[in-house]
C-alpha cells in the first residue's frame, strides 16, 4: 500500500528519525529511503524548523493536523506543498509521526476534476430527466442514442437490442449509412463480450472492422454499457469515436448514462404493457356476455359495457351520468332484481378502494328463475306422489304382522326391518320435500314465543357420544343463558341436521364439539366437526336447495341437497340466521344465531 500511495508517506520516531520512506517520497523529494532511513530528513526549511515543532506538539497533543507549507527537494528546489500530519500510537502513547505530503498543485488539479465532474453530472441530470419525460419507447431510445455522444464526446452512437441469441440496432445517432433493425450474432458481437465479461462498460479498440453498424470513417474506439431492466440485460449502447480518444471519465458517465437508461427504458416498456393492459381490459369489457358497469362515488354510471346496454335495454348514451336502471348491491353483497321488462338479474358490485369507484356485474337469470320455478313444482308434486309407497309400505307391514305366523321368524324379521327401514327413510325424504317446498314459497310458518335454547340443546345432544363408537361428543352451555325468541319445534329441527351433517361428514371420527352461548343481543349456537370441509367457495353454496358440493369424497354421503336449505329457511323464518366456516380441527364450523328473548317485545306468529 505505501509502495502503490500516490502521496509521499514519510514517518517519523519522537525524535524526527524517519521510519518509513516510501516511493512517492523518494519521487518528490529527490531522496532515496537508504540515504533517510535511520536520520533525520532534511526536507523542512530553516525558517519553518520553529512552526514545524510546534505542528508536531499539537499533533502530539491534540491529533490531526493539515497545513499548507514548504518542503525542499534533496537539489534545493523550494516545493509548495500540503501536509496532513497524524500520530503514530503504540497503544494510547505517542510514538511518533506519520506525515503524508502532496503538491498543492496535483490538489489544484484535483479540483478542477471534481469541477468537471459536477458540471458533467449537472448536464447527466438534465439528460436523465428529457430522457425519462419521453414514454413511447422509440422516443426513448432514440433520445438515449443522443445523448451518449452529447455527454462523452464520442462522434456517434447507437443502442441495440438483445433479443434471444441476436442483436438489433433499434436507434442511431450520426450513423446515417446503417438502417434501423440490422441485427447482426449476440455470441460474436462485442455486447456478447461484454456479458462473458461480467462487467456493465467496455472500451475496445480492436476488430472493429467487423462491426456491422459502426461504419464511421477514422474510428478508432468503441465503449460500450450495458442497460438492464428488471435486473436482466435488456440492451447496449454503443459510443463511437473517430476524433479523439476516451478515457475513465467518459467510461464513468457512459456506466451512469446505461443505468439510467435501463430505467427510462422500464418506465417506457412499463407504459407500453399498461396501454396494452388497458385495450386488454377494454377488450374483454366489451366482449363480456354479463353487463358490467362502473359507477362513480354518487353512483352514477361511467361506464356501460355493450351487454349492459342489451340486458337492460337502455343504450350507453342514456346510461352515462345517470343511476344504473337497478338498486345498487353493496360491496360483496349480491342483489336479484327484476327490471321493468320482466327480466331478472343477478347483480354484484366490488369497490375500487383507490378511486372510491364502484364495478358492477350483472346477469340475465330469467332461466333460472323459470327453473327455480318448476322445481317448486316438482316438491310439491313428488311431496304428494310419496304419501302413497308409504302407505302401501306400512299396510304391508300391518299385513305381515296379520300373517305373522305363516312365515318363518327369519322371514319375519327381515321382512319387518326392511319395510321399518324403508318406511323411515321414504318419510323423512318426504318430510324434507315439504319443507323444501315450503321454504321455496316463503311458506314456513313459525312460532315467534319464548323458548329455553339451552333445554333444546341439551335434548338434542342427549345419547349422542352412544351412537358411534369414532366421535366424541362435548357440549358446553354458558351458564344461565337467557331465553330465545322463536319456534322451539323448528329449533329443535335445525339443531338435529346440522348434528345430523357433523356426524355423516366426519366418516374418520372425531370431536364433535356443540356449545351456546350469549353474544351481544343475540343467542349463538355453534357446532364444530373435523370432518372433510367445505370448499371456501361453496360455504354460502350449500344452502341453496338441491346442493351438491364437490369436494372430494364429499359425494359419496348422498341426500338431496335440501338439509341446509331447509336449516337457513327455518333459522331465518325466526328472525335468526345459520352460517359456515372453517372449523378450528379442519373440519367445518356451522354457526346458528338466535333472537335473545329479553331483547324482543313482540310474541305474535311470524311466517
Amino acid at each position: 500500500m505505501l509502495d502503490s500511495s500516490p502521496n509521499a508517506v514519510v514517518v517519523l520516531d519522537r525524535d524526527q528519525t524517519v521510519l518509513v520512506w516510501n516511493a512517492a517520497a523518494e519521487r518528490l523529494f529527490g531522496l532515496t529511503a537508504a540515504a533517510m532511513l535511520g536520520r533525520r530528513a532534511p526536507i523542512v526549511p530553516d525558517e519553518l524548523t520553529a512552526e514545524h515543532h510546534a505542528v508536531l506538539e499539537r499533533v502530539r497533543t491534540g491529533g490531526q493536523v493539515s497545513l499548507r507549507t514548504k518542503r525542499v527537494r534533496g537539489d534545493g528546489e523550494v516545493l509548495d506543498v500540503r501536509v496532513d500530519i497524524s500520530a503514530l500510537r503504540i497503544g494510547s502513547a505517542v510514538a511518533g509521526y506519520v506525515c503524508v505530503h502532496h503538491l498543492v498543485q496535483a490538489d489544484d488539479a484535483a479540483k478542477n476534476r471534481m469541477a468537471r465532474r459536477a458540471r458533467l453530472v449537472r448536464r447527466l441530470t438534465d439528460v436523465v430527466g428529457d430522457i425519462n419525460a419521453e414514454l413511447e419507447l422509440p422516443a426513448v431510445l432514440d433520445r438515449i442514442a443522443a445523448s451518449l455522444t452529447e455527454l462523452t464526446g464520442a462522434d456517434a452512437g447507437g443502442f441495440v437490442l438483445i433479443e434471444g441469441d441476436r442483436l438489433r440496432l433499434v436507434s442511431t445517432y450520426q450513423l446515417p449509412d446503417v438502417p434501423k433493425g440490422t441485427t447482426t450474432d449476440l455470441h460474436n458481437s462485442l455486447v456478447g463480450k461484454l456479458l462473458r465479461t461480467g462487467r456493465t462498460v467496455l472500451l475496445e479498440s480492436e476488430g472493429l472492422d467487423d462491426l456491422v453498424w459502426a461504419r464511421l470513417k477514422g474510428l478508432h474506439t468503441v465503449a460500450l454499457g450495458l442497460a438492464a431492466v428488471g435486473g436482466r440485460p435488456y440492451g447496449a449502447l454503443y459510443a463511437m469515436f473517430a476524433r479523439r480518444k476516451p478515457g475513465h471519465l467518459e467510461l464513468e458517465l457512459l456506466e451512469l448514462l446505461a443505468g439510467h437508461a435501463g430505467i427510462a427504458v422500464g418506465n417506457a416498456v412499463a407504459y407500453q404493457e399498461a396501454v396494452r393492459q388497458r385495450a386488454h381490459e377494454r377488450a374483454v369489457f366489451d366482449a363480456s356476455a354479463d353487463g358490467i358497469a362502473v359507477l362513480d362515488g354518487a353512483g352514477r354510471v361511467l361506464r356501460w359495457n355493450p351487454a349492459a346496454a342489451r340486458l337492460t335495454a337502455v343504450p350507453a348514451e342514456d346510461a352515462v351520468g345517470r343511476p344504473p336502471p337497478f338498486p345498487q348491491p353493496a360491496p360483496g353483497e349480491k342483489l336479484t332484481v327484476q327490471l321493468a321488462n320482466g327480466r331478472w338479474l343477478d347483480v354484484v358490485g366490488a369497490r375500487i378502494e383507490e378511486t372510491g369507484e364502484l364495478v358492477v356485474d350483472f346477469r340475465d337469470v330469467t332461466a333460472a328463475k323459470e327453473l327455480e320455478e318448476a322445481k317448486d313444482l316438482f316438491l310439491a308434486t313428488t311431496s304428494h306422489e310419496l304419501r302413497t309407497p308409504i302407505t302401501i309400505v306400512r299396510g304391508f307391514a300391518s299385513t305381515l304382522d296379520a300373517r305373522w305366523d305363516k312365515l318363518s321368524d327369519a322371514e319375519r324379521r327381515s321382512a319387518v326391518h326392511t319395510i321399518a327401514e324403508r318406511s323411515r327413510s321414504l318419510g323423512q325424504l318426504m318430510d324434507h320435500l315439504l319443507l323444501g317446498a315450503r321454504a321455496g314459497a316463503e311458506e314456513q310458518v313459525v312460532r315467534d314465543e319464548p323458548f329455553d335454547l339451552a333445554e333444546r340443546v341439551r335434548a338434542a345432544t342427549l345419547g349422542l357420544p352412544v351412537l358411534s363408537d369414532r366421535h366424541r361428543v362435548e357440549v358446553s352451555i354458558a351458564d344461565g343463558l337467557p331465553l330465545a325468541m322463536g319456534d322451539a319445534l323448528a329449533t329443535d329441527i335445525v339443531l338435529a341436521q346440522l348434528l345430523e351433517n357433523a356426524f355423516k361428514y366426519s366418516p374418520k371420527g372425531g370431536l364433535i364439539s356443540v356449545s351456546a352461548r350469549p353474544e351481544n343481543d343475540a343467542l349463538v349456537v355453534v357446532v364444530d366437526d373435523e370432518g372433510v370441509g367445505i370448499a371456501p367457495a361453496d360455504r354460502e353454496r350449500v344452502f341453496e336447495r338441491f346442493v351438491q358440493v364437490d369436494s372430494g369424497d364429499r359425494r359419496r354421503f348422498g341426500g338431496v341437497g335440501l338439509g341446509l336449505y331447509i336449516v337457513r329457511s327455518l333459522a331465518r323464518a325466526q328472525g335468526g340466521e345459520v352460517s359456515a366456516h372453517p372449523g378450528p380441527g379442519g373440519g367445518t364450523r356451522m354457526r346458528l344465531v338466535l333472537k335473545r328473548a329479553s331483547s324482543i317485545g313482540s310474541d305474535t306468529p311470524m311466517r
